[in-house]
C-alpha cells in the first residue's frame, strides 16, 4: 500500500539546516500494523506526518495506493487526507462541548452525505469501538480510554484505508492501553486497515506485526514478531 523511496525532509532553523529524515526507503503492505520506535528526535513523528499528508517531503517518492503524494499541493493533500487517512492523537483532541456522537460526526460534516447517511456511519463507528451507550456523553464524562475510543471512532468514521497513530496509549493506564491496542489490532486483522503507530513503549509495539526503529532520521533496524509474541 505504501512505497517510500529515498525520502528526505529538511527545513531551516535560523542558519542551520535540520534534516529529521534522510534518504529513507520503506515498503508497507496493505493491512499491516506497523510500529515505529526510536528516541526523541529520531524522525518518527516526521515520517508519520509525511505519510498522513500533513507535511510534504523535501525530496523522494511517497506513493500510497498508487498516488505519489510527495507531488501533491497542500490543497490536494487536504482533499486526499480527508478521504484516505484517519489520524489518532495521544491527547484525543476532542471538542469538550460536543457529545461523543457529535465529535465522531465532525469529519462527515464537510462531505455530501445526508444526515441519515452520517447517522448510519457514526452509529457503526460507535458500535465498532463499543461506545454505543456513551454516545450522548461529553468528553469530561468519559474515562481516558473511552475518550481515545471516541477519537478512534472519529478517525475511522469515513472508512479510510490508512490509520496513523501518534502515541495512542501514551496518556492511558495499563488496562485502558491494552484495550486500545486490542482495538487497533482488530482494525488491522479483522477490518483490513493499514495502521502505522509511533510509540516509545516496547509493550505497545509488541502488538504490531512489525517494528521499525529510527535513529537520526535513518532506518536502523526492522523486525517481525514471531506468532504469539504479542503481549496481551
Amino acid at each position: 500500500m505504501i512505497t517510500i523511496r529515498n525520502l528526505t525532509k529538511s527545513y531551516k532553523k535560523g542558519p542551520n539546516l535540520i534534516t529529521p529524515l534522510e534518504d529513507l526507503t520503506l515498503d508497507v503492505p496493505r493491512g499491516e500494523f506497523l510500529a515505529l520506535m526510536g528516541p526523541s528526535g529520531s524522525g518518527k513523528t516526521t515520517l508519520l506526518n509525511l505519510i498522513a499528508g500533513i507535511d510534504s517531503p523535501t525530496s523522494g517518492e511517497l506513493i500510497i495506493d498508487g498516488n505519489d503524494i510527495a507531488r501533491h499541493s497542500r490543497a490536494q493533500l487536504t482533499k486526499w487526507r480527508s478521504s484516505h487517512v484517519g489520524y489518532i492523537f495521544q491527547l484525543y483532541h476532542l471538542i469538550p462541548i460536543l457529545s461523543a456522537y457529535e465529535n465522531i460526526e465532525l469529519p462527515l460534516l464537510i462531505t455530501k452525505l445526508s444526515r441519515a447517511e452520517r447517522r448510519t456511519r457514526v452509529e457503526a463507528a460507535l458500535d465498532l469501538v463499543g461506545l454505543t451507550d456513551r454516545q450522548h456523553h461529553r468528553p469530561t464524562e468519559l474515562s481516558g480510554g473511552q475518550e481515545q475510543r471516541v477519537a478512534i471512532a472519529r478517525a475511522i468514521v469515513h472508512d479510510p484505508h490508512l490509520l496513523v497513530a501518534d502515541e495512542p496509549t501514551g496518556d492511558l493506564d495499563g488496562e485502558s492501553a491494552t484495550s486500545i491496542l486490542d482495538l487497533l489490532r482488530s482494525l488491522s486483522t479483522d477490518h483490513g486497515k493499514t495502521i502505522i503507530m509511533v510509540t516509545h513503549d516496547p509493550k505497545a509495539a509488541a502488538n504490531a506485526t512489525r517494528t521499525l526503529h529510527l535513529e537520526k532520521g535513518k532506518l536502523i533496524e526492522s523486525g517481525k514478531l514471531e506468532p504469539g509474541a504479542r503481549n496481551s
